[in-house]
């Protein structure tokens, strides 16, 4: 009798979670005339208009996704508590009114790092829904625009350049270019036959080189060098791809110095002299390339990089803790901050928040590009997603990106060509820790005697785009520059 009165209260319960709430999503025809397999996404925010685009943080965001397979166009899918979700399922948001995005992913592969923007993907505007405490409300939401890729518009001295890559084709099975935006200094034109060093800046994550698109925005001197600037944003389909060669995203570090930097140079006066720079991610990017290309590259200025030493991952020491949300106390781990102090966001909430939004995310991004693939093709998680459990077998090849653990196994083969070409800075108070990561490869460099400089300022990560900062970047570039040159003359007599 008990077992069967349990039984019926498990029906009750589950027929009233399901009834709880429930959104249908369909596409039209318009938006794509063709059968749909894949994941479909639903956002949610009371205060973001477009909650489509938006991230953790503020405006608040709850999101959920499913799973689906052969949908026709018009054919509703029902969002209801089996959804995967964050942070809540859907009968337990909070009542009131609601900015309501879908989305379907198609995930068609290239510049499709933000899965509310990938190129294909059908969406829809964003409705306004009043969720009330109706067990029985049902809402509709009809997915009939279409996301079109972006066209640069070239002007007077902002170029982009789509380098073809046989190298990224042959691992994504489809056309791949490796694109940048080329900004030209104002002596290009007048002095004609001039040729210039480039600046590469590599973007954090979440840029676009189309920001210069329309623009006429010339190249600035290193320092008071003419240069070409090539803007690099790493956009791929899981994220940045940090311009580093991986199992997930293929060989994007090979495919840059080998493919687009000869075409670059093929149709644009180049002297040969090639500097990077880059902040956050882009940091870590011009770090790792500098050290993976030595005497591809003259310099970089490495500013507030994504964790370079991996026993200060955020804090987390990912060599010897056992798990990324909770710390020995038990208490949660902090991602990031208000200047370095007031909590703002735990990993806990980040992680499970890229649980629903699988791909082009912060952390699904680092996971693909030290990771390994997963059996279903999906990059390996570092952690468990429910737990925060660390893999140990993860850790074990991320390692291989570890840039301080690089250069001291590597120290004697690379010093010749990367001793006193690297600069890095960060915030005394960077939100997300990574001032600390930046401070224990300074210990490691000093114990190798190693000739790099290292800089601490006044701000945090956002906060750091002051003149004094930018300007001691760009004369650390500008003074490798005159290396270059003394080293080219030197050879040439």
């Amino acid at each position: 009798m008990h077992i069967r009165l349990n039984f019926f209260i498990f029906l009750f319960l589950l027929s009233t979670s399901i009834l709880a709430q429930q959104i249908k999503v369909s596409y039209s025809s318009s938006a794509f005339d063709g059968v749909f397999s894949g994941k479909v996404l639903l956002y949610l925010s009371k205060d973001g208009k477009t909650p489509k685009d938006l991230g953790i943080g503020l405006p608040t965001l709850s999101c959920f996704s499913i799973e689906v397979n052969q949908i026709k166009p018009n054919t509703s899918v029902l969002f209801n508590d089996s959804a995967i979700s964050y942070p809540v399922k859907l009968s337990d948001i909070e009542r009131g009114e609601y900015y309501v995005q879908a989305v379907w992913d198609r995930n068609t592969g290239g510049r499709n790092r933000n899965i509310g923007n990938s190129v294909g993907n059908m969406y829809s505007e964003a409705v306004k829904f009043n969720f009330t405490k109706d067990p029985n409300k049902e809402f509709s939401i009809l997915c009939s625009e279409k996301i079109t890729g972006p066209i640069f518009k070239e002007t007077v001295y902002t170029k982009e350049l789509k380098a073809p890559s046989p190298l990224l084709s042959a691992f994504y099975k489809q056309p791949t270019t490796v694109d940048a935006a080329v900004l030209l200094p104002k002596e290009y034109y007048s002095q004609s036959s001039r040729k210039f060093p480039v600046h590469f800046i590599v973007s954090g994550y979440g840029g676009d080189y189309h920001r210069y698109s329309d623009k006429e925005q010339m190249s600035q001197p290193l320092d008071t060098t003419a240069c070409i600037t090539v803007f690099l944003d790493g956009n791929c389909p899981t994220g940045h791809s940090t311009y580093a060669n991986s199992d997930n995203n293929g060989p994007w570090g090979d495919a840059l110095v080998n493919e687009f930097i000869p075409l670059l140079e093929k149709n644009y006066r180049c002297d040969g002299a090639r500097l990077l720079s880059g902040h956050s991610s882009g940091g870590w990017t011009v770090l790792w390339l500098q050290a993976n290309y030595p005497t591809t590259f003259a310099g970089c200025w490495s500013s507030s990089p994504d964790p370079v030493d991996f026993r200060n991952f955020q804090k987390v020491n990912l060599y010897a803790d056992k798990n990324m949300y909770y710390d020995e106390k038990n208490e949660l781990r902090l991602d990031a901050t208000i200047a370095g102090r007031i909590p703002w966001i735990y990993l806990r909430d980040d992680y499970g928040i890229e649980n629903v939004i699988y791909r082009g995310e912060q952390y699904v991004s680092w996971n693909a590009v030290w990771g390994k693939k997963a059996k279903d093709g999906s990059p390996e998680k570092i952690c468990d997603i429910i737990t925060g459990e660390i893999d140990s077998l993860v850790v074990a090849h991320w390692k291989e990106y570890d840039i301080s653990l690089l250069i001291r196994n590597h120290w004697p083969e690379l010093k010749p060509n990367l001793d006193n070409k690297i600069r890095v800075s960060a915030g005394n108070h960077d939100n997300y820790f990574l001032n600390q990561a930046v401070e224990l490869l300074e210990v490691e460099m000093k114990i190798l005697n190693a000739n790099f400089v290292f800089e601490y300022y006044p701000g945090d990560h956002f906060t750091l785009n002051y003149l004094e900062y930018k300007m001691a970047g760009y004369t650390f570039l500008e003074n490798k520059y005159a290396t270059w040159l003394s080293k080219k003359s030197t050879l040439k007599e």
